[in-house]
């Protein structure tokens, strides 16, 4: 096991600790253990971006077959003479 050990931490964010690891029955350290591992764990399983989360999400249902968009000519930009 690896010690760390962190430095400047705010007094409040400390309370804050004390407080959550007493309401879970566990030591700051322990508090600060399970954080880390949670923290990581889940970072883990986050989709890597909304397109692909999306994607994932519908797969299962099948694939949708669209017309293609008919090309729309640009109209003529105004003109800027006097």
């Amino acid at each position: 096991m690896t010690t760390l050990t962190i430095r400047n931490v705010d007094t409040t964010v400390k309370e804050r600790l004390r407080v959550r690891a007493a309401q879970h029955g566990r030591s700051m350290e322990a508090e600060l253990r399970a954080i880390l591992n949670e923290a990581l764990a889940s970072a883990g399983r986050r989709e890597p971006n909304l397109a692909e989360a999306i994607r994932r999400r519908v797969a299962p249902l099948g694939g949708v077959e669209l017309e293609p968009h008919p090309p729309v000519p640009i109209a003529t930009p105004p003109g800027f003479e006097a």
